[in-house]
């Protein structure tokens, strides 16, 4: 198998998780129109794959090595996560699918495209120590295919869930919809309560 489908497969496993990242997208795909709804998915592909050259290029090394820069990640991102689940609460309270007269900030989108992949710092971690391992193992020949799979498999994640959700959520009951919301939200603040008490662990 070729460098580049190893990179596809390992990054579609590895996103294909429900995670906050994910669960971001979701909701973006179902409270917006399928054009904001896409573009805000470039947004998360943008930062998630910064992210992940980050991590294959050295930033698990770091982490590894200043279990003080791992403790104020775990800290800032709990607080931050906490924040984003409810953040999604309070929208579910006056849900309502999107209409043509709704409108998404690009600025604020933007925020919390990065937000949601850059404040998860058990992602960050289990992202960085994995892909500094996994370079270490390629042949510099190998490093471009390979990385070039892991960012396209993200890019049809993305793509993917943000066009399947953008084109059936008006065939969805709406309640269905709000209860999506209301669990994000809880599973997101559940998150971050434990990302904070694994700081608290870390630092006793």
């Amino acid at each position: 198998m070729s460098m580049f489908f190893r990179g596809l497969l390992l990054s579609i496993a590895l996103v294909s998780s429900i995670g906050m990242q994910n669960l971001f997208v979701f909701n973006n795909a179902i409270n917006q129109r399928l054009p904001r709804a896409g573009i805000v998915a470039v947004m998360v592909w943008f930062a998630d794959t910064a992210l992940t050259l980050a991590a294959f290029f050295g930033m698990g090394a770091l982490i590894g090595a200043h279990e003080t820069v791992k403790l104020v990640i775990m800290l800032l991102g709990g607080i931050l996560v906490l924040w984003i689940g409810f953040g999604i609460l309070r929208s579910a309270s006056s849900f309502r699918l999107a209409s043509s007269s709704q409108t998404m900030p690009m600025g604020k989108s933007l925020v919390n495209a990065w937000v949601v992949t850059w404040a998860n710092p058990q992602a960050i971690i289990d992202t960085s120590l994995m892909f500094g391992a996994l370079r270490s193992t390629l042949a510099d020949g190998e490093v471009f295919p390979f990385i070039t799979g892991v960012i396209t498999a993200t890019a049809i994640w993305f793509a993917g869930i943000t066009l399947i959700l953008g084109l059936l959520k008006e065939r969805l009951p709406q309640k269905l919809m709000l209860w999506v919301n209301i669990l994000s939200g809880i599973v997101v603040m559940v998150y971050g309560g434990y990302l904070l008490w694994q700081a608290g662990q870390l630092f006793w």
